[in-house]
């Protein structure tokens, strides 16, 4: 299966985190021409974009917390390019905070990044879209979190719940204009949040998983692509977990030995 998104104009959000670049990498190696957005004022990401054969790539700082900065990037959009195919909403703040210490401005500023960008994003870029007769892709970036509530994670869950459920909301309505609207959910990878994670602390995390490995760098990316590509033109409304099977289950050690075992006949 050949997978070429040649020219395709995608614009993605938090290009310049971990998992950002990851996405880049994945649709920059497709020849797809990037427009991408992150909070630091100046990134390397469009250079390296380019240099990992990108057919153009271009960075502007966005903060999506802003909501007037929000509004303003689909008109830039439109006007450096007229029209866009693909647009993955990847950016995300991901702070630990109880919620009965919680404040509101800390509830706020995750929600208006997590769910309310998104919102407004898919909603312009998709008359875009529709103006310009084009059957594109959304893709948003989703969580374990929006299935599994976690101590100390409890605006970041409710976002990408919520999450979820505006994409089938938006895959429902923007049918009818071929537009497809689908949900990626990234396995664990360390370091790929706000914090760095102890050493300790991710062998238990790989322990819960049945594949017995973290996300590698692509996996999450190439299902990303699919999405965004031709090979996934019947696929709308629904969400990708690439996560080695934890959703389905936890395996313990114990578990994963006793299998192996008694595979053997032992």
């Amino acid at each position: 299966m050949n997978i070429s998104l040649k020219e395709s104009r995608v614009v993605i959000t938090g290009a310049t985190g971990i998992v950002g670049r990851r996405i880049v990498r994945a649709f920059a190696q497709e020849g797809a021409r990037l427009y991408l957005t992150g909070r630091e004022a100046k990134s390397d990401v469009a250079s390296v974009a380019l240099e990992l054969g990108a057919a153009e790539a271009y960075y502007s700082p966005l903060d999506l917390s802003d909501l007037h900065q929000v509004l303003r990037l689909p008109e830039q959009v439109k006007n450096h390019w007229e029209g866009v195919d693909v647009l993955v909403n990847n950016a995300g703040r991901y702070p630990l905070q109880p919620l009965l210490s919680m404040t509101m401005d800390s509830w706020d500023q995750v929600l208006s990044i997590n769910l309310r960008a998104p919102f407004v994003l898919t909603k312009e870029m998709a008359r875009i879209m529709i103006d310009q007769n084009i059957s594109g892709s959304i893709i948003n970036i989703s969580s374990g979190a929006a299935f599994r509530a976690k101590v100390g994670h409890g605006h970041y869950s409710t976002s990408k719940a919520g999450l979820e459920m505006l994409t089938k909301s938006f895959a429902l309505e923007l049918a009818p204009f071929g537009i497809r609207v689908n949900t990626v959910v990234p396995g664990f990878a360390p370091g790929s949040g706000d914090s760095p994670l102890p050493p300790e602390y991710t062998q238990k995390m790989i322990e819960t998983i049945p594949l017995g490995r973290t996300s590698g760098e692509m996996d999450a990316a190439a299902a990303m692509v699919f999405l965004a590509s031709p090979w996934a033109s019947f696929i709308t409304g629904t969400t990708i977990i690439v996560d080695g099977g934890r959703t389905a289950g936890i395996l313990t050690t114990t578990d994963r030995q006793e299998l192996l075992q008694a595979s053997h006949g032992g």
